[in-house]
């Protein structure tokens, strides 16, 4: 065969075996795409990723299906997407406690069933000050009420979060050892029966995200007590900061999207590009702006940054609440 010859058909060999996969990268997605949502209806997790799925379904002409799978404090569903067959089509949306799972686990002597190394994070879509919310039948107007009753009778009030460790037990448990409370924990699944929890007054106080407790707020069934962000929010301007109130603790309840870690790279860009015009588009920050929400977007490589740092707090955290039994 004549060197030319030779080239020619090689090239047509090249060609005919790098069309498949094209192909089947160009193909990307075709069938319907699972986000697995590891808590309870009603929580933030839920309120952010069910509009956002809703917007990410045209961008990617396919069926964008959000799946709860609760347990643990959100553990169960990250361990479900972990395990998750790697292609992309099935998701995971978590929270803040996502970076603190192993370091429970070593507190308990446990080997962890997945790290956050078990994830491709694909972006931040909001990032929540939690705000200290109370029951409307508690008498308590300030959060300076609530520490000073909670002073006085230690393990008689009870409050509510989404499972031990959970991303609405971490904050609540830093205040009460800054503050010295002994309240009494109701963890539940989830924020969603957090919430429930506390309107029906099963529990009289809880930590929760301004966007899943905003509506109950404004309804005058909760009642907002202080922030743990760095300032006030512009949809409660009356409610002060942990740090005017003179404790200096500050949490953020963030939501965000994550890829099982083998993944194709390709196939996590193009679902970074799709959330990002999803996340940034009109609607979605209308939708987000009727829960009092900013979207305060994240793509990967911002995302993977501030996770490092995220983590490092979270760790901390877990460590100075440390070993807590039932």
């Amino acid at each position: 065969m004549q060197r030319r010859d030779f080239l020619a058909a090689a090239g047509v060999m090249a060609s005919g075996f790098a069309a498949p996969a094209a192909r089947a990268l160009g193909a990307f997605p075709s069938h319907a795409i699972t986000i697995i949502n590891p808590f309870p209806p009603g929580g933030v997790a839920e309120v952010v990723m069910r509009p956002l799925a809703s917007v990410l379904e045209p961008i990617m002409k396919v069926p964008v299906v959000l799946e709860s799978k609760p347990g643990a404090a959100g553990a169960v569903g990250a361990q479900v997407a972990a395990s998750a067959k790697p292609d992309g089509y099935t998701l995971l949306t978590h929270l803040t406690s996502i970076t603190g799972f192993a370091e429970v686990d070593k507190l308990f002597g446990r080997s962890p069933k997945f790290t956050r190394a078990d994830f491709t994070p694909i972006a931040r879509i909001i990032a929540d000050p939690c705000v200290i919310i109370v029951n409307d039948q508690t008498p308590w107007k300030t959060l300076k009420e609530l520490v000073a009753d909670a002073q006085r009778r230690p393990n008689g009030i009870v409050m509510s979060s989404s499972g031990l460790y959970g991303a609405l037990h971490l904050p609540m448990a830093l205040l009460s050892k800054a503050a010295n409370l002994q309240l009494r924990h109701l963890p539940t699944t989830g924020g969603g029966p957090a919430l429930t929890m506390l309107l029906g007054n099963t529990a009289q106080v809880m930590c929760s995200s301004v966007a899943a407790s905003l509506s109950q707020i404004r309804a005058g069934k909760v009642r907002p007590l202080a922030l743990f962000g760095s300032r006030r929010t512009s949809v409660l301007p009356d409610t002060p900061t942990l740090r005017e109130l003179g404790y200096d603790l500050e949490y953020y309840l963030w939501v965000g999207l994550f890829a099982p870690k083998a993944v194709p790279a390709p196939i996590v860009s193009q679902l970074g590009q799709s959330v990002k015009q999803a996340a940034l588009s009109d609607p979605f920050k209308q939708l987000m702006a009727n829960l009092g929400q900013e979207v305060q977007y994240l793509d990967q490589r911002e995302f993977s940054a501030f996770l490092d740092t995220d983590a490092t707090r979270v760790e901390a955290a877990v460590r100075q609440i440390g070993k807590i039994e039932g």
